[in-house]
């Protein structure tokens, strides 16, 4: 935050003029930042501590040479009224060396300009007339519109002996009251915050992603107008409402209409919630970011509460279910995107496992009903179950998020994760790979293994019956190698719901490392002797691992080919 405009009744005022040193000297004796200088000369470093608004305003100060430090000791502070969101006003009481008594005040202008029933012209204090009102509201109408933050101060001189005794035993409404009228107007102090460069970018990505930036700030509504407008969070049709006209219209009135709106100012606390249930009413999840003591209720009331991690109060964040390091709202539209490629990445995994224990059963149960042996055995199942489908899942659980995965509309929150028919492609799936497992099986059984026990065959119908007393060596050895083998081709389909041309095949080198890792076992426990033992098998010859490697691709032709059709 930086102050860029001083002006006075009759217009924009010079840094350097006797009125704009008054002014920001002013500004910074009412005020609770904290101004520390190190050093001297060219040597010397600056820092400034608190609100930044209130920063802003101290290093204005400062660069004309007004120290707060100095002007602190100088006007020491007697009494004070803190910033309050509803008053949107702060008065402190000063202690003048010539023994005079001032009250200054400073806050919204809109606010401001209606206690105030005198005006300070070249160094004098006049009656405010409607002309000077009249200049005044065109000045801060000028600098709202061209997105600056307005500050409005104005003084009052008191009487010592009122403060200092009558007056201090005061309730705090009581002392707003008489310390808050009848004051004197200064001038407006323009500041600016410039959004960050990548602010535009995120507020254009949240609303290709279906989410809706909403602004709700205290600042004049021309300043969030145009703010908004920058951003593009606000266009020609959308519609802007103060806190002033949301007091005026109930509930159930604001709920119809809040979808209209992108621009909420002047709010108070209170509207900030009613904001956040109106949004909800209508079904909408709602993410509510703040910083202040006053934005808690807030921050508690939304779906995700993101308190400021830098300029934030201990109570926002204590409030709030996420903290931004960073104070950048472009910070949450990345944790948006995260957190969408994790969810489509479990679901993934989900996909993968499921239908590749499907592909399982339907291998044992199939055959079973066929009247075929049992085409696995319980140590060839393990394997599958703890090799060749574990490190696939994991490498599918740390996949890219995908390009467009910012371009797709949020998910309901009472929609499943098993919805939009993927019930149906992991059934689809599995029965794929379970009779793609089934005819290798087969095939080894008829083509390989019926030359040694051609005799023991017996043929009824399209039933193939082995005698219990040969074993299916070679079958089984097929079938358990394009099981395998399948699931880990089947993985590469999980990635997207693109093609694998179109996403790259080395885009995830983890998924492709584990599909290498786990055909290289693959193989090796089929061909190492001792370990083909264990696990029953036999090594394959060339025409038999072509037999494999054509039916464990064929998911990959099967899902391509329905991608292709989308």
């Amino acid at each position: 935050m930086t102050v860029t405009e001083l002006a006075s009744v009759q217009g924009k005022e010079h840094p350097d003029t006797l009125f704009s040193h008054f002014l920001l000297s002013l500004a910074a004796l009412c005020n609770d930042s904290i101004l520390q200088v190190t050093g001297k000369g060219k040597h010397s470093s600056v820092t400034a501590t608190g609100e930044p608004t209130e920063k802003a305003l101290i290093m204005a100060a400062y660069h004309v040479d007004l120290l707060k430090p100095k002007l602190d000791s100088t006007n020491p502070r007697i009494f004070e009224i803190p910033f309050d969101s509803t008053r949107k006003l702060m008065t402190t009481v000063h202690n003048y060396p010539s023994g005079m008594i001032r009250s200054i005040t400073k806050g919204a202008f809109d606010v401001l300009v209606n206690k105030c029933t005198h005006i300070y012209q070249n160094g004098k204090q006049v009656p405010m007339t409607k002309v000077h009102l009249h200049s005044i509201n065109k000045l801060n109408q000028s600098m709202a519109e061209r997105a600056l933050r307005v500050i409005a101060v104005a003084y009052k001189d008191l009487p010592s002996e009122t403060v200092l005794h009558k007056n201090t035993s005061k309730s705090s409404e009581q002392m707003s009251d008489y310390l808050e009228t009848g004051l004197t107007l200064v001038g407006l102090i323009g500041m600016i915050d410039p959004p960050r460069e990548e602010a535009s970018d995120a507020v254009l990505t949240c609303q290709l992603a279906g989410i809706k930036p909403v602004m709700i700030t205290g600042d004049h509504i021309s300043t969030a107008c145009a703010i908004a407008k920058e951003l593009g969070i606000m266009t020609a049709d959308d519609l802007a409402m103060t806190g002033q006209e949301l007091s005026l219209i109930d509930q159930d009135t604001l709920i119809e209409k809040i979808p209209r709106y992108r621009v909420f100012a002047r709010v108070s606390p209170e509207h900030k919630v009613r904001i956040v249930k109106a949004f909800q009413a209508r079904g909408e999840v709602v993410a509510m970011t703040g910083d202040g003591v006053n934005d808690a209720p807030a921050l508690k009331a939304a779906d995700i509460g993101c308190a400021m991690g830098i300029t934030g109060t201990d109570v926002a964040k204590n409030a709030a279910d996420m903290i931004l390091t960073d104070d950048n709202f472009a910070t949450i539209v990345s944790a948006v995107k995260e957190g969408r490629g994790i969810y489509d990445n479990i679901k993934k995994a989900i996909h993968f496992l499921l239908s590749c224990n499907i592909g399982e059963i339907i291998t044992i149960f199939v055959a079973i009903l066929l009247g075929l042996p049992s085409p696995l055995l319980a140590v060839q199942l393990l394997w599958v179950n703890l090799v060749t489908d574990s490190l696939p899942a994991i490498s599918l659980g740390v996949e890219p998020a995908a390009k467009d995965i910012m371009k797709k509309k949020p998910i309901p929150p009472d929609k499943g994760m098993f919805a939009d028919g993927l019930v149906f492609k992991i059934i689809i799936e599995g029965i794929l790979i379970g009779f793609l497992s089934l005819l290798a099986f087969i095939i080894g059984i008829r083509v390989y293994d019926a030359g040694s026990i051609s005799d023991t065959v017996l043929r009824h119908g399209s039933t193939v019956q082995i005698a219990a007393n040969i074993t299916p060596y070679i079958g089984r050895t097929m079938a358990f190698a394009v099981l395998s083998l399948s699931q880990l081709f089947h993985s590469f389909n999980m990635r997207s719901e693109h093609s694998i041309a179109r996403i790259g095949l080395f885009s995830n080198i983890k998924l492709l490392l584990s599909f290498i890792v786990c055909s290289f076992l693959q193989v090796i426990v089929i061909s190492y002797k001792p370990l083909a033992e264990i696990f029953k098998v036999v090594p394959l010859t060339a025409a038999q691992w072509s037999v494999v490697l054509v039916l464990s691709f064929m998911p990959i032709v099967v899902v391509e080919l329905q991608k292709g059709k989308k």
